[in-house]
């Protein structure tokens, strides 16, 4: 789809996401809980009057006429030309560093683009494209959607968009966003040079309205295990939810893996429905506090939950945040979920959008929420050290937190207990009920130099065209159970790398080596087998990847575990 692009190594996926997981020290990291991870409090907050009881105004004029002074000047009398815009733009960014970490403004284009995360859909041409060497790659058609009505293929080349050239070294993600979407019902021409055609040829594609989809997989692991992957909190998350539930049930679960790893929040509101479909009775789930008690909120559970009986196996990671917070939190508070993996982000600030006159937008924090023990998840930061406070999972890594339980270094003064009398702790991100630690067996430079030349991503898609018609004609469980991608297809890979300039490394190849074949199957299903899930979900991708997923692997030994902590029989922390 024309909002994901795999352009770039980015080694901070989990495994699932198919990429190798390394924590650096990366700005877009930790500001994805900034963007995507705004826990908006379902709507409740938006309508509220912004600049009510304001106590200031006095104050706030006069260093208004200030600023508005300072402007003017600079316009009229700077020895050069200046763009007042850009530098109001900067001012209200650099004074909002000295706030909180999550307080941010976005100009026109940025809101735009954070907000279009949250949203059910888009209106474009339906296809995931990838940039690599200066090229704009298909990867696949979304199903259903104008480019695969039109004809468009995995593989395919865009080489020019209403007869506008879209190659060469300078083509970026925002001049393809640009160029694919647009209004549902006008037209865009692609051109297409396709593997082993001469000549590129011309498609006439009508966009229409993409759905997104948070629910990334909802399969059955075998007669009695169900598995949900969530990415964010979306406006649709908790539709996909209720169907995803309402078809494993139907397929006789009665155990239930959620995976919410690197999932960095969303709207406050579908976190906690999703939370209440598993706690019974009209228990808390999440409350927030702020300077303004306007902003003070209780959430309780109300519905007849679809599993609120069964046993409850939550993932969690460093890159869980915000919304995902208030769901595990929940769960963990109320002995409901053995919240398992390693610590979370540890975001607990509650931001409201203000839509400003021109289009740009300020998430200013309003209040701080809370689990229902009374656990403030935010972990700490110092105002105006914003470049601390995004060195923290870097940090993490040095201490050794994602290798080793007793790393994880809790405040004993924020020591808080769970209905069942369990302690747990605030002040720094849920930690897990039992940790499985990182398994980096598999990492090696080698891996990342592969992703960097986007080498695997492309021997998949050659390899998925060479066999496609064969695999079109074979069930997935055939081929899982059969398909193996050979020591010959992996010498083909190794030669591919070594004509982009990747020096071959015998023994970190060998590290790397079964990971590398997992990926490789894992991206050929996704291609073949995504189109008949109507629901967007990719559970063939991920049951072939969890194969290599160590902490998916270990979950599966917990529910035991789990079934004794939603009966009360487990009251203390597992390690």
């Amino acid at each position: 789809m024309e909002v994901e692009n795999n352009t770039t190594n980015n080694p901070d996926r989990q495994p699932g996401d198919g990429q190798p997981n390394k924590i650096r020290n990366n700005k877009a990291i930790v500001r994805m809980p900034m963007l995507l991870g705004i826990t908006l409090a379902g709507g409740m907050l938006i309508g509220a009057t912004f600049f009510g009881g304001t106590k200031s105004l006095n104050t706030i004029g006069r260093s208004y006429t200030k600023y508005r002074e300072i402007l003017q000047l600079i316009e009229n009398n700077y020895v050069d030309s200046v763009n007042t815009d850009d530098l109001v733009d900067y001012s209200i960014t650099k004074m909002l560093e000295k706030l909180d970490p999550h307080t941010a403004y976005m100009n026109p284009q940025d809101a735009v683009a954070a907000r279009s995360q949250l949203e059910g859909g888009f209106d474009g041409i339906g296809v995931e494209f990838n940039i690599y060497k200066d090229t704009i790659y298909v990867v696949t058609p979304l199903a259903g959607g104008p480019s695969e009505a039109a004809g468009i293929q995995s593989g395919d080349k865009i080489i020019k968009v209403d007869d506008v050239s879209l190659a060469g070294k300078k083509i970026e993600n925002s001049a393809v966003f640009k160029a694919l979407r647009g209004k549902r019902g006008t037209e865009v021409k692609l051109t297409i040079l396709r593997k082993g055609d001469k000549q590129p040829k011309d498609f006439a594609i009508t966009r229409d309205r993409i759905p997104t989809y948070s629910v990334d997989a909802a399969y059955m692991i075998d007669a009695k295990t169900g598995y949900i992957k969530i990415n964010r909190f979306s406006e649709t998350t908790y539709d996909e939810f209720k169907t995803a539930m309402a078809s494993l049930k139907a397929k006789g679960m009665t155990q239930l893996m959620m995976d919410l790893r690197n999932n960095p929040g969303g709207y406050m509101d579908r976190a906690t429905n999703i939370a209440d479909e598993f706690i019974s009775g009209n228990k808390l789930l999440v409350y927030t506090d702020g300077k303004d008690s306007r902003y003070d909120r209780k959430t309780y559970a109300h519905i007849d939950g679809q599993f609120e009986e069964g046993p409850l196996v939550v993932l969690v990671d460093e890159g869980s945040a915000s919304a995902s917070e208030i769901v595990s939190g929940a769960l963990q508070d109320h002995d409901r979920a053995l919240i398992a993996g390693r610590r979370s982000f540890g975001k607990g600030l509650v931001q409201m959008p203000v839509q400003l006159t021109d289009g740009s937008e300020l998430r200013l924090t309003i209040s701080r929420y809370y689990t229902p023990s009374g656990r403030s998840i935010q972990k700490k930061y110092v105002p105006g050290q914003e470049g601390d406070y995004e060195k923290d999972l870097e940090l993490r890594s040095k201490r050794g937190e994602y290798y080793i339980a007793d790393s994880i270094k809790n405040d004993p003064k924020l020591k808080f207990k769970t209905d069942g009398g369990r302690v747990v702790y605030g002040g720094g991100g849920i930690t897990p009920d039992y940790f499985i630690p990182r398994d980096s067996t598999w990492q090696t430079s080698y891996l990342i130099q592969l992703y960097g030349k986007n080498i695997i991503r492309e021997f998949a898609m050659e390899y998925t065209n060479e066999n496609l018609k064969k695999f079109e004609k074979m069930p997935f469980d055939e081929f899982n159970r059969t398909v193996t991608i050979s020591d010959e297809q992996m010498n083909r890979l190794v030669k591919d790398a070594t004509s982009e300039g990747i020096k071959f490394n015998e023994k970190e190849y060998n590290r790397s080596k079964n990971y590398i074949r997992n990926q490789i199957k894992a991206l050929v299903a996704r291609t073949v087998y995504q189109k008949s899930n109507k629901a967007g979900q990719n559970n063939e991708f991920f049951r072939v990847i969890s194969q290599t997923d160590d902490t998916y692997q270990k979950a599966l030994t917990l529910f035991d575990r789990a079934n004794k902590l939603e009966h009360g029989t487990m009251t203390y922390n597992q390690k």
